[in-house]
């Protein structure tokens, strides 16, 4: 089908048809502790089909045999998973997966290259999974718009309007060579933005995204923005995020208000033999009813949870232990790609 002019990309707390995920196993980076990171994962599909359809790549029929065992008998409801079998490199699905736009007249599968985040690791496999997800017949009559430019869907905010949220340090590392404005006109024409907010401030350590947007500060309904914020002088994060946090104070929405900002509290450093593990709050997930939110078994874990439920009022709020997935320095939205309402078949 050819999608409509009147496209935009629609905010996470829009109704979906359907969460995706690929399972881990161990021909991903997880293989050193498969067992651990698979009880975030059966977490994560208890929670989201609590509230609406999960869809799960698997890499083959015995990695499906593999999750459908972990699954069984933990009060997921497999009769609202979906397997489809596809090849993929890792299971990081925000950055790989759909980067979905609606319209009244259909939907476009805008698929961006995907490097790896910028090189770091390969990709080919995981730069394919929107076709095969097409050819797979997941989706209904959408467009499929291939586009040559690398972005990651972690590495961008919708507020379902007009404006997107991005770092510069992100998309600088992708594209050394462009300027802010030439990405800017790129991001407005291929995410049908009318405007491009930049933060120049935000990282954490540990984080090999580049600092991410869904790490930092996410929209939220009626002009909101939760942000990662750290309260903690002597951290090492506190003077950027600081920085950051005022970045955010003077942004104003498309009426010329300033937004209204929620900042998430800030856990204890979590460290792997000596390595500092990107452990984010903002990297929450939001479904039909309700909101994820990681839980890292630190002491802030209940008052993150408060923030963000009050942030989006009417939802339920439920936490998923996320500890396992900071190892390889991604969270709960980082392993998920939320699907539209209307688009899967």
């Amino acid at each position: 089908m050819t999608a409509s002019p009147n496209l935009r990309l629609p905010a996470e707390w829009e109704p979906q048809d359907a969460v995706l995920i690929a399972w881990p196993h161990a021909g991903t980076d997880w293989a050193e502790r498969l067992a651990e990171v698979r009880t975030t994962y059966v977490a994560l599909a208890a929670a989201v089909t609590r509230f609406q359809p999960l869809i799960v790549i698997v890499a083959d029929a015995q990695v499906r045999a593999d999750a459908e065992a972990a699954l069984r008998g933990t009060g997921v409801d497999l009769e609202r998973i979906r397997f489809i079998e596809l090849p993929y490199d890792d299971t990081w699905l925000r950055d790989s997966g759909p980067i979905t736009l609606v319209s009244d007249a259909g939907f476009q599968l805008t698929d961006f290259r995907f490097t790896g985040w910028g090189g770091k690791f390969g990709a080919d496999r995981d730069d394919a999974l929107v076709a095969g997800l097409v050819t797979a017949g997941v989706f209904g009559p959408a467009a499929h718009a291939r586009v040559d430019w690398a972005l990651e869907g972690g590495g961008i905010e919708s507020d379902g309007g007009d404006t997107v949220l991005t770092t510069w340090r992100c998309l600088h590392q992708r594209h050394p060579d462009q300027s802010r404005e030439a990405m800017d006109a790129i991001l407005r024409d291929s995410l049908h933005a009318r405007r491009v907010l930049w933060l120049d401030h935000g990282y954490l350590e540990g984080d090999d995204t580049d600092a991410h947007i869904d790490t930092l500060a996410r929209f939220a309904p009626g002009d909101r923005i939760v942000f990662q914020a750290c309260d903690d002088p002597a951290d090492p994060h506190h003077e950027e995020l600081e920085r950051m946090a005022a970045e955010l104070a003077a942004l104003r929405t498309p009426q010329g208000r300033p937004y209204r900002l929620s900042p998430l509290p800030w856990p204890q450093p979590i460290l792997d033999q000596g390595r500092r593990l990107a452990a984010s709050y903002a990297n929450y997930l939001v479904v039909n009813g309700a909101v994820l939110v990681p839980a890292y078994g630190d002491a802030a874990d209940c008052e993150a949870a408060r923030v963000i439920g009050a942030a989006y009022p009417g939802r339920e709020v439920v936490q998923v232990p996320c500890r396992p997935l900071i190892w390889q320095n991604g969270s709960l939205h980082c392993i998920t790609m939320q699907l539209p309402a209307g688009l899967v078949t």
